[in-house]
């Protein structure tokens, strides 16, 4: 072949690679193992660049863990259940299972031809029955171990969608997919215990050593660890049956401070008195509208009740505080009541002033003069260095020591005791949607809620549903939803709820080492393969996916589905950047923007031009988006520029950890690189010429290059490692050495090229007459001997000024190094005859010269 041509090669490759089955995952003989896995995408229908970029660092990886001698296993999955597939259905009509498969098929088309050293024959999505009827029996056991249960709880609804929403699915408010106002209802939802592991999850967060640091802390703030103090109000003349309202709070040392008593409209007492009060009633109904995220609560209009009931302070039987229903008291979080410290919290303080309650600064200020009335909020005054009042004598406290010392004031006087709480919530997991694992219970009038039983399962979804009209609809399917009793036989209703999809993607890594198993897992291969190795994805899942797929570790260990060493299943992660592009942009008449796909733009002398001339706006490196118009299509490049060269662009131009943008400048670059790498091999494989005096200094570059691929591969660092294969390939382009060291050198590129450009390498290794496939060729090792330099260049120095250097033999001795810098040509026409008045040899580094 003549030319480079990734139409010709990369197909032919990946044929030879399936028909050897050579990403097959096997535990052959007494090989180390290793599992890398990227997170598996949702079956959208296209796959984009940031997947290539994905994808390909795992790639990277594992083929090099491959030709290390690891048995590797690297799979590939779909998370296909989920609302998407419903509001396609409900768009353009058919079913949702037809439309997940559909795209998943798509997808595989796209993704084969990027040449990923995927297992494919453990492919599943986790919308197949045999995945999540595995999943039902995974719900079974949790189930009757105790880690998971029912109950009433306030919830996000989406009226429109007519499903539970997660906080984070709650938009300024709106439902995230259907824009509609959430309201806040109250449930019968089922729930995984996970609270119970709060202080297991965050302190084993300690032992990951190889996550990075701001996904472990993102993680323990959302665990949310804190020292507080319970304690109670005394209600004053309460309805029937109330006599108190307790409260936690993490700043006892502000109690002096209080000018109300909060609770939440969905709080026991707030129930109560809307029974009576239909002022109460609607406001409570109003409350229930907002969103229920700590984004929503801060930044919502602060709204209460006055209930007209008091309260007596702790401290003080003769210091009433009034009692409000506010917006801003979630009942799940605490429990459910608040006491206000407007002088030192900004929500409390804009309560305050908006309902003309008394504002104290609790603190004395540093100069010891006495408490401020209603002066302006000042945040930082939580931060200095503070007294508080509840403490006897003058000693100055600071942050969380005052905390401490009032906990202890507290606890000695009888107000309440201190205690360690955590912000993490009880997963709710019912969804009110069809396209979902249908949870396996079924609810019998005699025998009440009831495990179906495993010999059952898979319990899969009916097909001949309708989506004509909102909600879901297992609720409205009669032979699907009434069965019989596993228990005792009698009629029965099937539970139309299914599990949140982040159910799914909590144990598909476990599920992905057996996949055709009979049950979850199988534990000897579980005990082989797992851990995860390498685990790849984006930052956005650093909190919820990771913690739940933490939390579903420890289930499945307690459950016996896993073996012990699996609590943490992630031994290292990496959160990599996105891959953006420039936007293009045009106003239509009325100002709003037009956006341009990039092939519609043409470039050239730093602006962007349309076919008709009109020149475009350029907004430089921005997220993909389809509404944007700038995405890449990789099938596209694929088709343009072959699979090589958009695997090597999108590993060259940044830190993987950080965000690339790509630009069709760049795509060319390195289109054109690789052509030439080509052309250099095939020049190689026609040489005849016998060995050289550069043969050896060829050799040890080698080794140098070598020696820093590796590195750059082990430490994530691919962008490193193609800089320096750039550099090898100027260096082996202009080599004078003989045919044999040039192909040993070449061969030798090739491999270290092969993580990246693996099409492109076999082609080399095959024309330079290497065994076998490259893939499952050794990977090259240093020989450190030949990293050693024997010589070194020394620049010479006069009077402060270069005038040359030398190449001198590393041991040579200081005498030896002086004798040659006078005899330097330069050296001499400087001196003229004459004697340097001194000579400074720095060894190794330089020699100055002092005439």
């Amino acid at each position: 072949m003549s030319r480079y041509t990734p139409a010709e090669i990369e197909p032919k490759w990946q044929q030879a690679w399936e028909e050897a089955g050579t990403f097959t995952a096997t535990r052959e003989g007494d090989k180390p193992k290793y599992y890398v896995l990227e997170m598996f995408p949702y079956p959208s229908g296209r796959i984009h660049i940031g997947h290539v970029r994905n994808y390909t660092m795992g790639d990277v990886i594992a083929r090099y863990k491959l030709s290390t001698g690891h048995n590797v296993l690297h799979p590939m999955g779909f998370d296909a259940f989920g609302m998407p597939a419903e509001n396609a259905a409900m768009a353009i009509g058919g079913h949702p299972k037809d439309w997940t498969y559909s795209n998943i098929d798509t997808m595989v088309e796209q993704m084969k031809p990027m040449g990923w050293s995927l297992d494919w024959t453990r492919m599943f999505a986790t919308c197949d029955p045999e995945y999540y009827g595995q999943q039902q029996a995974l719900f079974i056991d949790m189930l009757d171990s105790g880690l998971v249960y029912r109950k009433n709880a306030v919830v996000n609804w989406d009226p429109v969608d007519m499903t539970v929403l997660a906080n984070e699915q709650v938009i300024d408010g709106k439902g995230w997919r259907s824009g509609a106002e959430v309201e806040r209802r109250e449930l019968t939802q089922w729930f995984f215990k996970i609270s119970d592991m709060s202080e297991e999850l965050l302190d084993a967060l300690d032992g990951l050593d190889d996550w990075p640091a701001k996904v472990k802390l993102m993680q323990a703030n959302w665990i949310g660890k804190s020292r507080g103090l319970q304690f109670s109000f005394s209600l004053i003349d309460g309805p029937h049956g109330m006599d108190r309202v307790e409260v936690y709070t993490t700043r006892p040392d502000t109690l002096m401070g209080a000018s109300f008593v909060g609770v939440s409209p969905d709080h026991p007492l707030a129930k109560q008195l809307e029974r009576d009060n239909p002022e109460v009633a609607a406001f409570c109904a109003e409350c229930r509208k907002g969103g229920t995220t700590a984004e929503a609560l801060e930044t919502a209009e602060k709204l209460g009740y006055d209930t007209g009931l008091k309260v007596m302070h702790p401290f003080d039987n003769g210091w009433e505080l009034p009692v409000y229903i506010a917006n801003f008291i979630l009942m799940d979080y605490g429990t459910g009541a608040i006491f206000g410290c407007p002088g030192h919290d900004q929500r409390d303080h804009d309560f305050c002033t908006k309902y003309d309650l008394p504002i104290v600064d609790t603190f004395l200020p540093l100069d010891g003069a006495h408490d401020i009335q209603a002066e302006p909020f000042v945040p930082a005054k939580t931060e200095q260095v503070r007294y508080t009042r509840l403490i006897a004598g003058n000693e100055v406290q600071t942050g969380d020591e005052a905390v401490d010392a009032a906990v202890d004031f507290c606890e000695a006087n009888g107000v309440g005791q201190g205690v360690t709480k955590f912000r993490l919530r009880d997963w709710g997991l019912s969804r009110q949607r069809y396209w979902g694992c249908p949870i396996p219970v079924v609810h019998c009038e005699a025998c009440g809620v009831v495990p179906e039983a495993k010999e059952n399962l898979p319990i899969k979804l009916p097909d001949d549903v309708s989506f004509d009209v909102p909600g879901n609809p297992l609720d409205r399917h009669p032979t699907w939803r009434d069965c019989t009793c596993p228990k005792c036989g009698a009629a029965a209703q099937r539970e139309t709820d299914t599990m949140d999809t982040f159910v799914d993607s909590s144990w598909y890594f476990a599920r992905f080492t057996a996949p055709r198993a009979t049950t979850p897992t199988d534990m000897a291969e579980a005990e082989y393969w797992m851990n995860v190795d390498q685990y790849i994805g984006g930052i956005e899942h650093a909190i919820l996916h990771l913690l739940y797929s933490r939390f579903f570790a420890r289930a499945m260990i307690q459950t016996g589905h896993l073996p012990e060493k699996c609590a943490e299943p992630f031994n290292a992660l990496f959160t990599q950047g996105m891959v953006t592009h420039a936007i293009y942009q045009t106003r239509d008449e009325n100002g709003r923007p037009v956006y341009h796909y990039p092939e519609d733009v043409d470039l050239r002398e730093g602006k962007g031009i349309l076919k008709d001339g009109t020149e475009v706006e350029i907004i430089p490196s921005a997220k993909m988006s389809k509404s944007k118009n700038n995405v890449v299509d990789p099938v596209q490049i694929v088709q343009q520029y072959g699979a090589d060269t958009a695997r090597w662009f999108v590993l060259s131009d940044s830190p993987p950890e950080r965000d690339v943008e790509w630009t069709a400048s760049g795509a060319e670059a390195a289109s054109k690189h690789l052509a030439r790498v080509y052309r250099i091999a095939a020049e190689i494989a026609g040489d005849q010429t016998g060995p050289q005096d550069g043969d050896e200094a060829l050799l040890r570059e080698m080794h140098k290059a070598i020696h820093d691929v590796t590195m750059g591969v082990e430490s994530f660092g691919f962008n490193a490692s193609i800089a320096r294969l750039y550099a090898f390939t100027n260096v082996l382009s202009k080599a004078k050495a003989g045919a044999a060291a040039k192909r040993e050198a070449m061969r030798a590129l090739a491999q270290l090229m092969s993580p990246m450009t693996p099409h492109l390498a076999e082609e080399i290794w095959q024309l330079l007459g290497g065994e076998g496939l490259i893939a499952n060729a050794a990977w090259p090792v240093t020989d450190d001997a030949m990293l050693v330099e024997d010589s070194i260049t020394l620049p010479i120095q006069v009077n402060g000024k270069r005038r040359g250097e030398i190449t001198v033999a590393k041991d040579a001795d200081k005498a030896e190094v002086e004798k040659l810098a006078l005899a330097h040509e330069a050296v001499l026409r400087v001196l003229d005859g004459a004697q340097p008045k001194k000579v400074i040899v720095v060894p190794g580094r330089i020699i100055n010269l002092v005439v």
